[in-house]
């Protein structure tokens, strides 16, 4: 058994870590961090704990040497205290987007500011174990995943693994938990509730990991993605409509078989991946309502012959596979213990 500490617990990913990290047989929480709950018992900020810990936040300053320790911070929070944190574990899992990407100028691009310890970049693997599992195995740093990044990798990385794609136009519907634990005026109820709105036409953030993570051509990546609010807590669910380049050229067909063939071939062995092929019923495509809780993504697809495209859909639980879920998987991956661990919860239905 491992001892970790959650440094940023009190955010809502963090919360979420904790919860995992308090029934995985193999770690022991020995600290969670928060500068505006320090001296408060867990459950005061995340109530759904309640009689499962005795832990109380301390502030940063207090941090002890462990063997593991999740960053759970906003964003560019990490990266200016990296050397402090790599001298308290030997380990770290970082679920921000401080070491998601690979060079200073892909933070230039997609962050707008270069990377202030760029050295350290290339010493994270990105956190993804489906496209990184054996980088993984036995790595000492990992980064964190965005959302929306995930969904829409998983969803695609076939169709784009075998170089089919001639372009993709992407359309992410997001909960509001996306937007993390603090209020914002975008966030407020009588704002937010029963919105659909889009605040992200393009050039969103995660369009850098999705560059790096599918091998694009960042001068012209032939790739188009719009982000949208809808009137959810939880989930990410990404519309994909992928142009397939002349079936003469690639050898694949469009058609369902062909299609099918891509997906069984990369996600038949993945414990987290489902694929959705239902014929009839209500619940023919993914849908993130299912998977709250879950670390699962769920992926389906629909080929239209007539217009030469693929449409994938793929779900999500933002804060699951989105964030927390995909941290705790890798963490597994990192010490080789069983990918499933902590992790085995299925979501509800109904909810």
């Amino acid at each position: 058994m491992i001892k970790a500490a959650i440094v940023g617990a009190s955010g809502y990913a963090g919360g979420e870590l904790l919860r995992l990290l308090l029934f995985h047989p193999e770690v022991e929480v020995t600290q969670i961090t928060s500068e505006s709950y320090a001296g408060q018992y867990a459950y005061f900020v995340h109530p759904n704990l309640r009689g499962q810990t005795g832990l109380q936040f301390s502030s940063l300053s207090e941090l002890k040497p462990t063997d593991l320790l999740f960053l759970a911070l906003p964003h560019g929070m990490a990266w200016n205290q990296i050397d402090r944190f790599a001298g308290m574990a030997e380990r770290i899992v970082d679920l921000s987007g401080d070491f998601r990407l690979k060079t200073s100028a892909d933070y230039e691009r997609w962050y707008e500011h270069p990377h202030p310890h760029p050295e350290w970049l290339e010493r994270f693997v990105y956190g993804l174990p489906e496209l990184h599992r054996a980088e993984m195995a036995g790595a000492k740093y990992v980064s964190g995943v965005g959302c929306n990044a995930t969904v829409t990798n998983l969803a695609l990385w076939p169709l784009y693994k075998h170089g089919i794609v001639r372009e993709t136009v992407v359309e992410v519907k997001v909960g509001s938990s996306e937007g993390g634990h603090d209020p914002t005026p975008a966030s407020h109820h009588p704002e937010r509730d029963g919105v659909v709105r889009t605040y992200s036409p393009f050039g969103h953030r995660h369009i850098g990991e999705m560059v790096q993570e599918l091998a694009l051509d960042p001068a012209k990546p032939a790739f188009h993605f719009t982000v949208t609010s809808v009137g959810i807590v939880r989930g990410a669910l990404a519309t994909c409509h992928c142009l397939l380049k002349d079936p003469a050229e690639t050898g694949v067909k469009v058609d369902d078989r062909d299609i099918w063939r891509l997906y069984r071939d990369a996600y038949s062995d993945e414990p987290f991946i489902r694929l959705v092929r239902a014929r009839r019923g209500i619940h023919r495509y993914p849908e993130p309502k299912l998977l709250s809780g879950s670390n699962f993504c769920d992926v389906g697809f629909v080929a239209d012959p007539d217009g030469g495209r693929v449409i994938v859909i793929a779900a999500i639980d933002n804060l699951m596979k989105g964030a927390a879920g995909s941290a705790v998987q890798s963490m597994n991956v990192m010490y080789g213990w069983n990918e499933k661990l902590g992790l085995e919860f299925p979501g509800l239905h109904p909810i």
